[in-house]
């Protein structure tokens, strides 16, 4: 049984969770591109809020790329899988080598994404940090952690669908967590969509410039 047709039905559904945000001054809404984009994008028109990206690279172990090692962002945060490191002996120097080609893309993206538009000001607000789905948690545990360097005043991880005990984990880090669905098995996060097709850059552009267009300046 899928629980959504698109990500775009997704990001409404997820909108109707959030729905005490709405109207308020201090709430900006960011994304994890790309999938999140469209669904953030839903949210943001539902709560009258900002929206922005905020970009997370996996770090993928050479020769397995599917398995994180860990993950950075924005902000110059790297959050490690230290029971992957351990179980696969992953010298430093690995790590290193797939951190720095990861960053170089994060920086690539970010002026794609963004453009000249400086990254938004967070202090004192309240984020709300939206992506498609949660499998493991392990970009979202590192957009969390740097964010807290941006000094925001509350912290809402906001997704369509995840693990039950991924969502349970994440209550301790961060001031609320909305996870829409929680079904078991949970298997994967393309698995409860219709459409899951790769959101693509040119679509996550189009989406951020479009909003920016709308809100005051």
């Amino acid at each position: 049984m899928k629980l959504f047709r698109d990500r775009i039905e997704a990001g409404r559904m997820l909108a109707r969770e959030l729905l005490r945000y709405a109207g308020r001054d201090d709430v900006i809404v960011l994304a994890l591109p790309r999938g999140g984009v469209p669904v953030a994008s839903e949210v943001a028109k539902a709560l009258k809020a900002p929206l922005d990206v905020f970009l997370v690279r996996k770090l993928g172990l050479p020769g397995d790329e599917e398995l994180a090692m860990g993950a950075i962002a924005s902000g110059g945060v790297r959050v490690l899988n230290e029971d992957v490191l351990r179980w696969r002996k992953v010298p430093d120097s690995t790590i290193d080598l797939v951190t720095q080609r990861e960053q170089q893309e994060l920086k690539q993206r970010e002026s794609a994404y963004r453009g000249e538009r400086p990254m938004p000001d967070l202090e004192n607000k309240t984020v709300i940090i939206v992506d498609d789905g949660l499998a493991t948690g392990t970009t979202m545990r590192a957009a969390v952690t740097a964010l807290r360097a941006f000094k925001p005043s509350r912290i809402v991880v906001a997704v369509p669908t995840a693990p039950p005990d991924v969502c349970r984990e994440l209550q301790e880090e961060v001031d609320s967590v909305i996870c829409a669905t929680t079904p078991e098995p949970f298997l994967a996060i393309g698995a409860w969509y219709e459409d899951f097709r790769q959101t693509t850059d040119e679509e996550v552009r189009s989406i951020l410039e479009l909003s920016a267009a709308k809100s005051p300046p």
